[in-house]
């Protein structure tokens, strides 16, 4: 795999003479803002942004009236696009102010020509567009944008390589995302990730364990393995190496107390990968599973590939091995052709595999899906109706779930000050439980004990029973 260029490390250089002349000529330091949407991927994405920006000069604000404001985008809903539009309508007075301001927009978002023009089109204050594949390339964006005089605009249909070593600037200092792929092949009709992040590319096994081993060296004690289906991790590389063997490896780093993964994919959902699971106290003991529906005509049209029974048999199979295991879910409500009954069948799924929680979503129509052209799109009303049934048998077997806790004493990752309770810290069990304890900043990125006293529906107040524990 490649790593990061001595061409991108010369544009850092000469953008950071930029960056030094103009913050002398304004008399502070320039700023700048990277405002992320979506997924952890995404968030991965823009740390590297971020540390590019960090290693050009620029002082990281979350303002968005910053001297360069960049918008890393999603698309899997429509509302995220959406989004994205109302903020960049805002942007436009805070160039008025200050018209030496530039605004950048990258990401998933950005693969789609469509959206690109509209902001080509409505948005002429963008100085800077570009989407996933070629983010290793931002370095010479960014000095375009600040040498020339027009906009650059850079959208490939796919990428060439992986590039390794980018500039990071971490968001925490405790935890961390590490991407083991990209993009995606399985081509649910309801999805556009595929079109927007490529096919599967894997990276090496050496590095994303020299990765975890810097991490750790650095005081990382969490990390999540990241891909839009890790499961399949492997694809591409010539290597016998399996997302298992890998999961296995990366706990096994010395420093490393908790190492979670996300997404996997139920059809891909191997016996290896529960029984590392299950034999590896390091790895967290919570499985995000997603369903998107019970019924087996609806999982035939989202092309799924999986039956309503092989995914209740894999939970609870999950559940046999790994007794003290969180699962949870996401659920699409509203999918094109969906019947009262096909509804009925995700409740069955709900009420058999007791999820610790989901995320439940209305169906939202992406162009350039294949289910975007299905005929039988399902009445709001009747959209409605299916998901308020969904989502009180969620919270109702959620609510279960988390009262079963209650007494117990759990090993908690302090992950933050809590700012709605005075005194308080947050903190997150391997089961991926939030439980509110008393504390301070000192404690943050540290593990304790903890037990969940007063449970809340779907978190816990608790107390420290011991000594920080590493």
């Amino acid at each position: 795999m490649s790593t990061f260029e001595n061409e991108e490390l010369y544009y850092i250089a000469k953008m950071r003479e930029i960056v030094r002349t103009r913050s002398e000529a304004l008399g502070r330091p320039m700023t700048a803002c990277v405002v992320t949407f979506g997924c952890q991927m995404n968030a991965r994405d823009s740390e590297k942004l971020e540390g590019v920006l960090s290693r050009a000069g620029f002082v990281i604000t979350q303002e968005e009236d910053a001297d360069f404001l960049i918008y890393n985008t999603c698309t899997v809903r429509d509302n995220a696009d959406q989004r994205v539009f109302g903020r960049l309508g805002r942007v436009s007075h805070y160039k008025k102010r200050n018209p030496m301001m530039k605004v950048a927009v990258c990401g998933c978002m950005m693969q789609e020509a469509s959206n690109v023009e509209k902001i080509k089109k409505s948005y002429p204050f963008v100085d800077l567009i570009f989407g996933t594949h070629n983010l290793y390339q931002f370095p010479r964006y960014l000095c375009g944008t600040f040498e020339g005089t027009g906009r650059v605009e850079d959208i490939w249909e796919a990428a060439d390589r992986i590039v390794e070593d980018l500039p990071i600037r971490r968001k925490y200092s405790y935890k961390s995302g590490i991407n083991i792929m990209f993009g995606c092949n399985n081509f649910c009709s309801y999805c556009i990730v595929p079109y927007v992040r490529g096919r599967e590319r894997s990276r090496e096994p050496r590095e994303i364990l020299r990765e975890v081993e810097t991490l750790a060296a650095d005081g990382v004690k969490e990390i999540m393995l990241l891909g839009q289906n890790v499961n399949s991790y492997g694809t591409g590389l010539d290597t016998d190496v399996t997302f298992p063997m890998l999961l296995n490896e990366a706990a096994s780093v010395k420093g490393i107390r908790r190492v979670r993964f996300m997404t996997p994919h139920p059809k891909d959902f191997s016996p290896d990968l529960i029984r590392v699971i299950r034999d590896n106290p390091v790895i967290a003991r919570h499985v995000h599973l997603p369903l998107q529906s019970g019924s087996d005509s609806v999982l035939k049209r989202m092309n799924r590939r999986y039956t309503k029974q092989q995914y209740i048999d894999l939970a609870q199979r999950i559940r046999h091995e790994i007794p003290d295991v969180s699962i949870t879910t996401d659920i699409i409500v509203g999918f094109p052709g969906e019947t009262a009954a096909d509804v009925d069948d995700t409740l069955d799924v709900i009420e058999k595999v007791g999820f610790d929680n989901a995320y439940t979503f209305i169906y939202s129509k992406r162009r350039g899906t294949p289910a975007a052209r299905m005929e039988d799109q399902v009445p709001q009303d009747q959209v409605n109706a299916g998901f308020n049934r969904v989502l009180e048998a969620v919270q109702r077997n959620a609510r279960m779930r988390s009262i079963a806790l209650q007494g117990q004493v759990h090993e908690a990752l302090v992950e933050e000050v809590n700012t709605r309770n005075e005194g308080y810290v947050s903190a997150r069990l391997s089961n991926n439980m939030i439980v509110h304890v008393p504390g301070d900043a000192s404690m943050i990125g540290k593990f304790y004990p903890v037990k969940l006293s007063e449970c809340r529906g779907f978190y816990y107040f608790g107390e420290i029973t011991g000594d920080e524990r590493y």
